[in-house]
């Protein structure tokens, strides 16, 4: 990471607080509207990301969709991301313990719930997917310890507000280094602690099926869990509509002693929670980022002289 500070990564700083103050002028209905309406802007101007985009569906989809459908998915790609971005910027803050059931609908989370009221300290897994941030906030907002791993920003006055209005709301950003420090700490109180797990993770990563493709995916979420015991909770927040409002899920609760007597724990908890993205990403292919490189590393590449060297990231930063 890069800690930029000075005149010019403050004034981008200032641009960016202006632009959300600008949106926070308006109901947040009315800025998904623009959102959606550049959305459509950047999928027509930016044709290297919207052919990335199409790569990147038709590899993980084959012939299940054609061109037509394919161009559907990438343009609702685009729109749902720009709407994510106008989130992050100002509708978090619209939620407090008093109306998140007028933004969020909790599916299925029960046993999520239980597993903390016991003490049990989880880890929380999802995807570049629905809206990432928004089952951490969840947790928080009814009085859970949670904490969500993010790699900071480069802009530090930006990471700096972005760690500190979360905070505020209950919702603790760790950043990537403090992980190993803190989150075994995390897990043995009973609190969770979130990763976003399918970021590429070069050719030291353990590889996975993904969309029938093998898909380089972190060691360390595995071998938390297996040090700590600890159970994996896999869902995701998924957008309902065009609002702002999202259906809170878990997909897959994978509890220790599922891996106890395997052969390779490691790699069948990798694959176990990998699929359990996939099984998401598949019900609503639109809200996932295809422009993210998932599968940049090729099983048994060798790095050449002069590559540049591959960033080991654990987890993206909130606004991805």
């Amino acid at each position: 990471m890069k800690n930029r500070t000075g005149v010019g990564p403050f004034l981008e700083y200032l641009l960016i607080r202006s632009v959300a103050f600008f949106f926070q002028l308006f109901p947040i209905e009315v800025n998904l509207r623009t959102a959606r309406w550049l959305g459509d802007l950047w999928w027509f101007a930016d044709r290297r990301h919207r052919d990335r985009t199409k790569e990147h569906i038709k590899l993980a989809f084959g012939d299940e969709f054609d061109d037509a459908q394919v161009t559907d998915i990438g343009r609702k790609c685009f729109r749902h991301w720009t709407m994510y971005a106008v989130e992050f910027m100002c509708a978090l803050r619209l939620i407090n313990e008093w109306n998140i059931a007028r933004y969020v609908n909790p599916i299925g989370l029960k046993h999520t719930f239980d597993l903390l009221l016991d003490k049990r300290g989880v880890i929380l897994l999802t995807g570049h997917y629905g809206n990432f941030e928004l089952s951490g906030y969840l947790l928080a907002t009814v009085g859970f310890e949670t904490v969500a791993v993010m790699r900071p920003l480069d802009n530090v006055y930006l990471n700096n507000f972005v760690t500190r209005t979360r905070g505020r709301q209950g919702l603790r950003l760790l950043g990537k280094a403090g992980v190993s420090s803190e989150a075994e700490g995390i897990l043995h109180r009973g609190g969770a602690i979130g990763f976003v797990a399918d970021q590429d993770a070069g050719r030291k990563g353990v590889f996975v099926d993904f969309f029938g493709r093998p898909a380089s995916t972190y060691k360390s979420i595995g071998l938390l869990a297996m040090s700590c015991d600890s159970p994996i909770v896999v869902g995701a927040a998924r957008r309902v509509g065009d609002r702002f409002y999202y259906d809170v899920l878990v997909e897959r609760v994978i509890m220790p002693e599922e891996w106890t007597d395997r052969d390779d724990p490691l790699q069948w908890i990798t694959q176990e929670y990998s699929s359990a993205l996939e099984s998401l990403i598949r019900r609503a292919p639109e809200q996932y980022l295809w422009l993210h490189r998932r599968w940049k590393s090729v099983p048994g590449a060798r790095r050449t002289s002069g590559r540049r060297k591959e960033r080991n990231v654990d987890a993206p930063t909130p606004a991805a």
